[in-house]
């Protein structure tokens, strides 16, 4: 039976335990500060991308080095998914709230580094890329997080396919960076990458509802980050390939 069917237990004998069987309170404070910390981190995303993008050399330098050479590309790309595993654990943590938040920023700081380079692009080539992308991704988060609420549908059945397509993504952008892929198969994969960032919003946001729990807000704030930046990378990408 799935949790928000069953008989929630009273307030003053919970504990931090699923939200979906928490006291109404308690599940509409965790679902308010979930919401809350993803919006925080997307404004410091979006200010601290801004920051390095006008004001500093980064987006030059990383575009220099991927020009060099695509080993660099690889390279900063398992960084980030290095440091996205550990910020990933540190924000799970039940331990240190310190540590939760330091996971949380973490990611955000590490993808704002990675967005440079193709932001500096999208400034160039077609400077209404960004805001394109920005609308559309809140408009696409907005419809699939509502579409959960109102359904309250489980989609944890989805986790093994994310991973397989997530994997399968990670094999193809390995074997182009050394191979080279025309446009219009590039334009296929960024929207199948839309696809699939579409499915973790769904299946992230449905764990906030059947199973995170509610101490757990920092790490589903976390887990949302990341499927919306991921949705924001690809979208800027399409709407570039339009120039």
């Amino acid at each position: 039976m799935a949790y928000y069917d069953e008989q929630p237990i009273p307030a003053g004998q919970w504990a931090d335990g699923p939200a979906a069987a928490a006291p109404v309170d308690a599940r509409m404070a965790f679902i308010q500060r979930t919401y809350l910390h993803l919006t925080g981190a997307v404004f410091a995303f979006a200010g601290l991308a801004a920051f390095l993008l006008f004001f500093t050399p980064l987006p030059g330098a990383m575009l220099g080095l991927i020009g060099q050479s695509p080993i660099y590309w690889l390279l900063i790309l398992g960084g980030f998914m290095a440091v996205g595993w550990m910020a990933d654990s540190w924000a799970q943590s039940d331990n240190s709230k310190g540590i939760q938040y330091l996971g949380l920023g973490v990611v955000v700081v590490a993808w704002a580094v990675i967005f440079q380079p193709l932001l500096a692009m999208a400034l160039v080539v077609a400077p209404d890329a960004i805001p394109l992308a920005a609308g559309s991704t809140v408009l696409l988060f907005g419809t699939l997080t509502a579409s959960v609420f109102l359904t309250k549908h489980d989609f944890s059945w989805t986790r093994h396919l994310l991973s397989i397509g997530g994997i399968a993504a990670l094999i193809f952008i390995g074997i182009t960076v050394f191979t080279g892929v025309s446009e219009g198969l590039w334009l296929f994969f960024a929207c199948a990458m839309v696809f699939l960032a579409c499915g973790y919003i769904l299946y992230y946001t449905s764990n906030i509802l059947h199973h995170y729990r509610t101490n757990q807000h920092v790490a589903a704030a976390l887990a949302l980050f990341g499927a919306v930046a991921l949705l924001f990378w690809y979208l800027v990408q399409i709407f570039m390939s339009r120039d």
